[in-house]
């Protein structure tokens, strides 16, 4: 079938109304109604081509919500009329090692991303921005009832992308965690890390940001512009997760873990970045990194957040703003994530 959705024909290049083709509805698949497509980063980051180069024309979107309108004849788990949602990936083997446990976003045999990768039937596969999108059923989430649907598309990838970090490195009561940045991804990790019952700093260039920091859940809030940041939280952190998608250095930061400390980098930059090892075995730190979460885990994230009551904080735009929103995050001028009303792009 052909749907409307919104395209990057080349590299940096504005997005404008296109259609495209959906495959036929097979055994296992679901048709899904697209209402709202979230707006990432890693949107921005892939259709500039900084992450090298992609099939143009490309529609993104990884953070999608909608209703079911039409299942396989084998789906069993969801349903025509129920909400639901897609996130990072819409395909992996299924058999390997990490699919097996439940890791199916790092799958041996290469996961299938949402937009501009391709299927396991040959076809590149496109994003959220658009009307309809068909899935295996296997990589559809239920969407519970208690979140606004248009502040779930988000969790599809900020909020997995910070919830597998803290419950991996047990955040939680008596734990002190820092959170590098108030983002689209780190007032995610704010919420959730409070949620889950930590001791919650945040970590940002300046205090601009300070009065919604504290609302958000944090308890403390440091600039780091300032040098004495450092000096006075040395030793500090159980954890740290660093959203930003910038080069920061690593052995500052690594200097505020607490012995068995872990430092984990979800931010990805398109710069490497470097260490000094001395600032691991000094106090047997550890630096890690972490992408989202498989789909089991992501499942459990939507069912913590529905339970919590949080969400992301969203401005929702028609899909005729999508360029304009495109520039203002690129000048972290958005508190904090767009998501698009996809009724708009008919």
């Amino acid at each position: 079938m052909r749907v409307h959705a919104y395209a990057a024909p080349a590299a940096a290049e504005p997005l404008a109304p296109t259609m495209i083709e959906r495959r036929d509805v097979g055994p296992n698949d679901v048709l899904i109604e697209v209402e709202y497509a979230g707006i990432c980063h890693s949107d921005i980051h892939t259709v500039n081509g900084d992450w090298g180069p992609q099939p143009y024309p490309l529609v993104p979107g990884h953070e999608i919500v909608g209703i079911v309108t039409e299942a396989g004849a084998a789906v069993t788990r969801h349903q025509v009329g129920d909400r639901v949602g897609v996130g990072c990936m819409v395909n992996a083997c299924g058999e390997c090692a990490s699919c097996r446990n439940g890791d199916e976003q790092y799958c041996l045999d290469g996961m299938v991303p949402t937009y501009g990768g391709v299927d396991r039937d040959g076809t590149v596969t496109q994003g959220g921005y658009s009307t309809h999108v068909v899935v295996d059923a296997d990589f559809v989430l239920s969407v519970p009832e208690g979140i606004d649907p248009a502040a779930a598309a988000p969790l599809l990838c900020a909020g997995i992308t910070t919830y597998s970090p803290l419950r991996r490195w047990q955040a939680g009561p008596g734990k002190k965690v820092a959170v590098v940045g108030l983002g689209g991804l780190g007032h995610m990790a704010v919420k959730i890390a409070h949620a889950m019952g930590a001791e919650v700093t945040v970590l940002s260039q300046s205090l601009k940001k300070q009065e919604d920091g504290l609302r958000l859940g944090a308890d403390h809030y440091h600039a780091t512009g300032d040098p004495d940041t450092f000096e006075q939280l040395s030793g500090r952190f159980d954890l740290i997760v660093n959203t930003v998608s910038a080069v920061i250095d690593l052995d500052a930061y690594l200097g505020l873990l607490a012995v068995d400390g872990t430092l984990v980098n979800v931010g990805a930059p398109a710069e490497p970045l470097s260490l000094n090892v001395f600032s691991l075995i000094g106090a047997r730190r550890s630096y890690a990194g972490s992408m989202i979460g498989g789909i089991a885990e992501t499942q459990e994230m939507l069912n913590f957040c529905a339970e919590h009551r949080i969400g992301p904080d969203v401005e929702l735009i028609s899909a005729d703003q999508i360029n304009e929103a495109y520039r203002r995050v690129l000048a972290a001028d958005v508190r904090y994530r767009f998501v698009i009303d996809t009724a708009t792009l008919g």
